[in-house]
């Protein structure tokens, strides 16, 4: 009996011990687990080159402009967002009063519909031309964006890209006036309202005027997605924009 009591003592012991030694390995383990995790998830701490910058802005940018135009040529992508809805023409103002005025406030509204509809139709061609001038950028280029304010990247492909733009969307926002049906809408209130007696005689240039507002829209967007990217660490999707552009 006595042997039996030490035997029991001596396995008992043998078993705590081996319960801490067990805790003590899930414990280790654990921590190892956790500063491997903690490792994989923090940005690398390697020095951040001009090649990286560059990348970084062109990834931002090619992120942004392919979110801008897909927003923008979304059905009701300009007519019911009002950042982008594209007013009766300026200088038209007076002929679209006058003919609110004489009760052709539905014609009025359904001109206004088609020039956002044209417009809508031409963002679907802008993404290629944003593409064509980010990958043209320059290191030093890049440089320069992401130094300086916080829609330099906008003022960049702005300047870039204008130019393109514009020829690249009058052909397209001619062909969605045809499609949307504007010319019907326009022509006849032109007339109606140029054969009133003692008004000046209107014929704005629908097509540039569609296609720089056009333009002004994306761009519009492009700043929102820069800005977001520079301030938001969530639109920071990828370890080199959190690198650069990270707080």
């Amino acid at each position: 009996m006595k042997y039996f009591i030490i035997i029991v003592l001596t396995v008992s012991g043998w078993c705590a011990d081996c319960q801490a030694q067990t805790k003590k390995a899930n414990k280790s383990a654990k921590k190892a687990q956790t500063e491997a995790a903690s490792t994989s998830a923090a940005p690398s701490l390697l020095p951040i080159s001009e090649t990286d910058i560059a990348n970084a802005l062109k990834e931002a940018l090619t992120k942004g402009a392919l979110e801008s135009a897909g927003i923008a040529s979304a059905p009701d992508g300009f007519y019911k967002n009002p950042k982008l809805f594209i007013p009766w023409p300026t200088e038209a103002a007076k002929m679209k009063q006058t003919l609110t005025n004489i009760g052709m406030g539905k014609q009025v509204a359904a001109v206004e519909e088609s020039m956002n509809r044209a417009a809508e139709e031409a963002a679907k061609g802008a993404f290629d031309v944003f593409a064509a001038a980010i990958k043209g950028m320059t290191i030093k280029d890049g440089i320069a964006i992401v130094n300086g304010g916080e829609t330099s990247a906008t003022e960049y492909l702005r300047a870039t890209t204008s130019a393109t733009l514009s020829s690249k969307f009058k052909p397209i926002v001619s062909k969605a006036i045809s499609k949307v049906k504007l010319t019907s809408c326009w022509k006849p209130l032109m007339t109606q309202y140029n054969k009133l007696p003692g008004v000046t005689k209107q014929n704005p240039d629908l097509e540039q005027y569609i296609t720089n507002k056009a333009i002004d829209g994306l761009m519009v967007l492009i700043a929102e997605q820069e800005v977001k990217i520079r301030k938001d660490p969530a639109a920071q999707v990828t370890d080199i924009l959190r690198r650069v552009f990270g707080k």
